[in-house]
C-alpha cells in the first residue's frame, strides 16, 4: 500500500496535518490529523509500497513498542486510510 500522491503532510504545532492537493482536492474536502506516529507510517508509506508487516517492522524498529502494540495501531491507521481513500 502507498499514500495517494495527490496528499502532503505538514507539522502544525505537536501535530501532523495531511491534506489533499491537486485533482484529490476537488472531491476530499478536508484534513487528516497525525500524530508523531502516524506521520511516522505515513512517511514510509509515501516513500515507497509497504505491507501492514513491513509497518509493523520500521515501527518495531524506530520506538520502543511491543509487537502486539505496533500491530495494532498500524492496523487502525491503515483501516482509517482505506476509508479515506487515501491509500
Amino acid at each position: 500500500m502507498r499514500i495517494d500522491k495527490d496528499f502532503t503532510i505538514q507539522k502544525v504545532g505537536v501535530s501532523f496535518v495531511a491534506v489533499p492537493v491537486g485533482e484529490t482536492s476537488k472531491n476530499f474536502h478536508g484534513m487528516i490529523r497525525l500524530n508523531e506516529t502516524g506521520a511516522f507510517l505515513w512517511n514510509k508509506m509515501k516513500e515507497a509500497d509497504q505491507t501492514e508487516d513491513s509497518l509493523v517492522a520500521v515501527l518495531l524498529e524506530e520506538y520502543d513498542v511491543d509487537e502486539a502494540t505496533a500491530r495494532a495501531d498500524v492496523q487502525k491507521l491503515v483501516k482509517a486510510l482505506k476509508d479515506g481513500k487515501v491509500l
